[in-house]
Parts: structure tokens; C-alpha cells; sequence
């Protein structure tokens, strides 16, 4: 029995990346006195649509997100470059997707639940 459905594949690949860009928000932050360090990031729409364009690996697991350095940003004299006001803006931006895709998963998944529901009671 297949407890999976296309929506929730592309839910899941969806929260994925929400993660991945916490954590690389997280990290971008977490170096902002190293010396010399770049901010990275991704487009989340552009690596969305990869993802769902892509078929998983041998073990299911989507593409990691192609991550490059960010541009157009003020390097200060010690080469960092790194913005807190748009990490702050990228970490608000991850967490509503983050909280965004949960919801719809949990929707996904209660569709389930009174399917199983409504079995057992017939």
C-alpha cells in the first residue's frame, strides 16, 4: 500500500529545501566576523522547480540545492560580506515557508487519516 502521492513527494522535497535555507541562513549569520568569509545562498523558486524536474537518487533523496556565492552585497575591509539585515530577512522568509509546507502537509496527511477512517467504519 502506497502512503505516498505526488503532492506529498513535492511537499517533502519543498521542506527540504525550507531546511536547507534555515541552515545556510543559519551558517551565513554564524560567520559574520569570520574574515574573509562570502555569504551563500540559493533562488528557493529556481531549486523548487530543479527538484520537482529531477527524479530522486538510488536511496529517494532529492538533489542538494545548488549553492552559490551571493552577489550585489558591501564586503567590509576584511573581506566578510556577510548582511544580518538580509540574513534576518532570509531566515523570516524560510520560516514561513518551513511553516507553510507543514501545514500543507499535515492536510496531506489528515486526507489519509479520514480515508482510514472511513473505512473502518463501513
Amino acid at each position: 500500500m502506497q502512503l505516498t502521492s505526488p503532492m506529498s513527494e513535492a511537499l517533502t522535497r519543498y521542506l527540504d529545501l525550507a531546511s536547507d535555507q534555515l541552515k545556510l541562513t543559519a551558517g551565513n549569520m554564524a560567520n559574520v566576523d569570520t574574515p574573509g568569509f562570502r555569504a551563500q545562498g540559493f533562488d528557493f523558486e529556481q531549486e523548487f522547480a530543479r527538484q520537482l524536474n529531477t527524479v530522486p537518487n538510488a536511496l529517494g533523496m532529492a538533489l542538494d540545492p545548488e549553492i552559490t556565492a551571493v552577489d550585489g552585497l558591501v564586503a567590509r575591509p576584511d573581506g566578510n560580506n556577510v548582511s544580518m539585515d538580509r540574513e534576518g530577512m532570509e531566515l523570516a522568509k524560510a520560516q514561513l515557508r518551513f511553516k507553510l509546507g507543514a501545514q500543507l502537509i499535515k492536510g496531506e496527511f489528515s486526507q489519509v487519516l479520514s480515508a482510514i477512517h472511513s473505512a473502518d467504519g463501513k
